[in-house]
């Protein structure tokens, strides 16, 4: 069992997660799911929530956030209803907007916007997805609320159900990961990452945890 109960006043916890998977994460090649596509979690989605929501059931948590979308809520709610309380839903914690790529696979988007293709991969830091946002405009709209979350909650543990992109932009300053490079840190469905306040600083204490998935598909 991992200790993150707070052992002082100033110390907080954040469970950060992504949300469970939807049809468009389950197509091959799958598609991109930005703000714009609001989908409920697909059944293998609902049973890696449930899942999830097992596991956080051991854990004293004082409150469950999530974005304002179906696939947030839904996997969300299942976190809290463990614990008697009720989602709060905050849309500066939605995924990102993926513009004129939403609904779209890679190959489809590199073959259609080459340029654009290639500037994104390059650094997606800076260059957004196509009349969309950037790695950095999600972490400035994304980072306010949840270090307003760590005020409010001090010297407790909460919840937040977000997106891949979402969890990607906050965590990569946090492990000290240039933006730039962000894409490449792993966030699987339902997976957990478990971040320590101090008052001051937030470190990572765990990375994208699944384990609570074992012999399930993700």
């Amino acid at each position: 069992m991992i200790n993150f109960r707070p052992t002082d006043e100033n110390t907080t916890y954040l469970l950060l997660v992504r949300h469970g998977a939807t049809e468009a994460n389950e197509q091959r090649p799958y598609i991109l799911q930005g703000d714009g596509i609001d989908m409920n979690l697909s059944e293998n989605g609902r049973r890696q929530a449930t899942a999830v929501g097992q596991f956080l059931s051991q854990y004293p948590l004082s409150a469950v956030y999530a974005s304002t979308m179906k696939r947030s809520i839904e996997t969300a709610e299942t976190i809290a209803q463990h614990h008697d309380l009720t989602v709060e839903q905050h849309a500066e914690l939605k995924e990102a907007d993926v513009g004129a790529w939403e609904g779209l696979d890679w190959g489809t988007i590199m073959e259609r916007n080459p340029e654009a293709h290639a500037r994104f991969f390059a650094n997606p830091a800076e260059n957004p997805y196509l009349d969309g946002e950037s790695y950095n405009d999600v972490h400035n709209r994304a980072a306010p609320k949840i270090n307003e979350l760590l005020d409010r909650h001090r010297g407790k543990a909460f919840a937040v159900v977000a997106h891949n992109v979402v969890n990607r932009a906050l965590l990569a300053p946090i492990m000290g990961v240039d933006m730039k490079y962000a894409k490449e840190i792993a966030q699987a469905n339902t997976g957990v990452n478990i971040l320590k306040n101090d008052g001051h600083r937030t470190k990572l204490v765990t990375l994208n945890s699944f384990f609570h998935l074992e012999g399930q598909e993700f």
